[in-house]
């Protein structure tokens, strides 16, 4: 299949593979990648005291009866400052996605944004200087929102200029993820990304 470049000829457009750029979407495959990749970003480091790890003493609070409710030890999760019930541990949230999962979920989201008309490629994507107003005359230009711009390399006058810009982010080929693409709006590739990403995934 091919993909119309903007930003050059016409009549150019960059040929690439219908594995990657034309990949039947699989939902369920997509949520799973999503969910796996933004769990491994979670700490996971909260932590709760039990009633047996509360600092306290375990003497019965007062006697059996007579004195209204019947309680023990004042480190019962009824009182305050007592221990939790179900008290939170420490523990990992990450969930195990294979290599082929992954770049299979990433085709699939690659293909959807083109068939959706969410995906455009430029010949190149630069700026002269770190200018924040250079960088939004050429998303204006390209008519886009909330754009995620890839490029092969992305240089640092590219990022001092998006990072003022809402909504706005740059990512190079390796720092591409699954969350980054499905939360913006459009994409914006460099053709040299384009063919990176292509030897990435195949």
């Amino acid at each position: 299949m091919e993909l119309p470049v903007i930003g050059s000829d016409k009549h150019k457009h960059l040929v690439v593979s219908d594995e990657i750029f034309g990949r039947a979407f699989s939902q369920d495959l997509v949520h799973q990648v999503v969910v796996a990749y933004r769990n491994a970003g979670r700490a996971g480091t909260k932590a709760q005291k039990t009633r047996a790890e509360v600092n306290g003493t375990t003497k019965k609070s007062k006697k059996q009866k007579g004195g209204g409710a019947r309680h023990g030890a004042l480190t019962a999760p009824i009182f305050v400052g007592g221990g939790v019930t179900f008290a939170a541990k420490p523990r990992s949230f990450a969930q195990k996605v294979n290599r082929k999962m992954y770049r299979a979920a990433m085709a699939a989201i690659l293909s959807e944004l083109h068939r959706q008309g969410r995906l455009k490629v430029v010949e190149s994507f630069e700026v002269e200087a770190p200018k924040t107003k250079d960088l939004v005359a050429k998303l204006a230009h390209l008519k886009v929102e909330r754009p995620l711009i890839v490029t092969e390399d992305g240089s640092e006058a590219l990022y001092l200029s998006a990072r003022n810009i809402p909504y706005v982010e740059v990512r190079d080929v390796q720092g591409m993820d699954p969350v980054s693409l499905v939360g913006a709006r459009s994409v914006v590739m460099t053709s040299e990304a384009v063919k990176k990403i292509e030897e990435w995934l195949a």
